[in-house]
C-alpha cells in the first residue's frame, strides 16, 4: 500500500489507538517515522518503540503512555497532534519565528538541514526549517 503522506499517516494512527485505549500499535516503518518516534519518546510522550524486521518491509511497534486519574482511569499523555506542513502546502520557519506549541507545554517538530529536531532545539543551534508537527 503507497501511502502518500507518512508524517500524517504516523499521527493519525497514534491518535486512533489512543481514542481506542489501545497499549501499543504497529505500522510501516520509514526513517522519518523512527526519527519523529526518537523525539515523542525523548520528550515523554510515549513509553517506547521498536523496529520489528520483517518481508519485505519492516514495521515499528509504539508503546503509548497513559496517566492514571481518579478511579484508576486512564488519559493518553498526548492530548493533541496536529500536521502543519502538509504535502500540498509547506510551511517553513526561520530559526527567529519558530512557534511555540501551548505556551511551551508541547513540542513543535521540524525538519531542517542538521536533520529533525524539536523546536528548542532548532533555536538552540539557530536553524530554521519546516514545520512537521505540534504535539501537546
Amino acid at each position: 500500500m503507497v501511502i502518500s503522506d507518512p508524517i500524517g499517516d504516523l499521527l493519525t494512527r497514534i491518535r486512533n489507538a489512543q481514542m481506542a485505549n489501545h497499549d501499543s500499535l504497529e505500522m510501516p516503518s520509514s526513517k522519518i517515522k523512527l526519527e519523529i518516534l526518537r523525539i515523542l519518546q525523548a520528550e515523554g510522550f510515549i513509553t517506547k518503540y521498536e523496529v520489528i524486521t520483517d518481508t519485505p518491509q519492516d514495521r515499528i511497534k509504539v508503546t503509548l503512555k497513559y496517566a492514571t486519574g481518579v478511579g484508576q482511569k486512564r488519559f493518553p499523555v498526548i492530548q493533541g497532534l496536529k500536521r502543519i506542513s502538509k504535502p500540498g502546502l509547506r510551511i517553513y520557519a526561520p530559526a527567529d519565528e519558530i512557534p511555540s506549541v501551548k505556551r511551551g507545554l508541547g513540542v513543535a517538530i521540524l525538519t531542517t538541514s542538521r536533520g529533525i529536531l524539536t523546536g528548542k532545539q532548532a533555536k538552540k543551534l539557530g536553524v530554521g526549517g519546516e514545520v512537521l508537527a505540534f504535539i501537546y
